[in-house]
């Protein structure tokens, strides 16, 4: 271990708690709305996981190898809380690049009679935080999509329910542009509750599609053709007039397919279809 990367372990175990302390300060000193609560707890084990990766011979010019495995587990999981937190990476990267000040101070201490081994120590000191707030930016970032793909999965599930309207009867109104991957999530909770209630037909409601296109309708009979594949049948309603003359124009071919203007009119057909008759009351 050279002589700068010792007096790196010397300050991080032998004045740990000072340390930490004058990194909290210097934080509360420039962030805006405070520090978390977990702050210093964080904080803490940045530290100890440094000065543990330094005594276990890590390479202060890289994050790789084993002796950095801890640490860098670490920083992810900061990242991840911090994320989950709806802070920014910058914020992030900015938290980590505090430990910079107390430890430069430490050092010139120690090096102020040997200005070159000084410059080298902080020079040394510098870029390894650098590459721990780079980490910890990626990782936060990674961080942040997993997030938001999870977000979206959910909207997704919630922006397409399947609606029991009658025995054997399901509904599933559609609203928004469809794609791929929304086709996909609709086929899926259409198929499993098709199978979950037993029912028999199944009504795909696109009134709240506002345009129908070559793919749009790919991905509707791609539904239609799965739903048949379990048993059931399937209706499509919504088909107003400007949709209509779409479908025509486009030359797409719904043969075989019932197709009704209005919800209300394909749940009648079904009620037919399954051997219901309502009527009105004198």
């Amino acid at each position: 271990m050279n002589p700068e990367t010792a007096a790196l372990v010397r300050a991080l175990k032998d004045d740990a708690t000072a340390v930490v302390e004058e990194w909290m300060r210097e934080l509360q000193a420039t962030t805006q709305g405070g520090l978390h609560a977990s702050a210093k707890a964080e904080a803490t084990a940045v530290a100890d996981g440094l000065r543990s990766a330094l005594e276990a011979g890590g390479d202060a010019q890289s994050l790789q190898g084993p002796a950095w495995q801890a640490l860098r587990r670490t920083l992810e999981q900061l990242s991840a809380s911090r994320a989950a937190k709806g802070d920014s990476a910058g914020a992030t990267s900015v938290f980590v690049l505090g430990l910079k000040k107390p430890l430069f101070g430490r050092l010139q201490q120690v090096f102020a009679q040997d200005p070159a081994a000084m410059g080298s120590a902080l020079w040394t000191l510098s870029a390894l935080i650098d590459r721990l707030a780079q980490h910890t930016a990626d990782t936060f970032q990674q961080s942040r999509e997993d997030v938001i793909r999870r977000q979206q999965e959910d909207l997704l599930e919630l922006s397409t329910p399947v609606v029991k309207l009658w025995d054997g009867v399901l509904a599933v109104p559609m609203i928004g542009t469809l794609d791929s991957n929304r086709t996909q999530v609709v086929m899926e909770t259409l198929l499993q509750t098709v199978v979950d209630t037993g029912s028999a037909l199944a009504i795909i409601d696109i009134t709240g599609v506002p345009t129908v296109d070559t793919l749009v309708a790919r991905h509707l009979l791609k539904t239609v053709t799965a739903i048949r594949l379990m048993g059931a049948d399937c209706i499509i309603s919504g088909i107003r007039p400007q949709i209509a003359q779409t479908i025509v124009h486009l030359g797409i071919d719904l043969q075989g397919i019932v197709t009704k203007a209005t919800l209300a009119d394909a749940l009648a057909q079904a009620l037919k279809t399954n051997g219901w008759r309502i009527s009105r009351e004198a």
